[in-house]
């Protein structure tokens, strides 16, 4: 069994920001279900980068919205989760992201107190995107 945490998204136009996804930051789709009668309805997305993946859907005015409390970064008034990928070249995956339309919020930059490169992006609907060359997985430098 493969052990994975999978961050998952709910977005307003869940087609145009899977587009944005794939072309400002990489994701390739891996399965993308809609609506039958409309397809601008997105019941669930998997999208993956460097074989990590995460999952979305559209905003719904259903029984699990409610349970689970289900808001977007504008309904909530601000960001509710921030999502990090780790990758090789930061400088060229920012300018990518750039060139996309993605908002930057930080330029690249040497992380402060701990090792490695990093960036952060917001999506066209409000969500925070992390991305770095610091692997927190990798041990840790034995000067560390």
């Amino acid at each position: 069994m493969r052990h994975a945490l999978i961050p998952t998204l709910r977005y307003d136009d869940a087609p145009a920001a899977i587009l944005f996804l794939c072309d400002a930051f990489g994701f390739l789709p891996h399965a993308i279900y809609a609506d039958e009668e409309d397809q601008e309805v997105i019941h669930h997305a998997q999208l993956q980068l460097d074989g990590n993946m995460i999952m979305l859907s559209s905003t719904s005015d259903d029984e699990a919205s409610d349970t689970y409390r289900w808001r977007t970064t504008e309904e909530a008034g601000g960001i509710t989760m921030c999502v990090y990928a780790v990758i090789a070249d930061v400088d060229a995956h920012a300018e990518r992201a750039r060139a996309a339309g993605a908002e930057l919020v930080t330029e690249p930059h040497d992380n402060e107190g701990y090792p490695g490169r990093g960036y952060t992006a917001r999506d066209p609907e409000g969500n925070i995107w992390s991305f770095g060359d610091y692997d927190p997985f990798a041990p840790p430098p034995a000067d560390a």
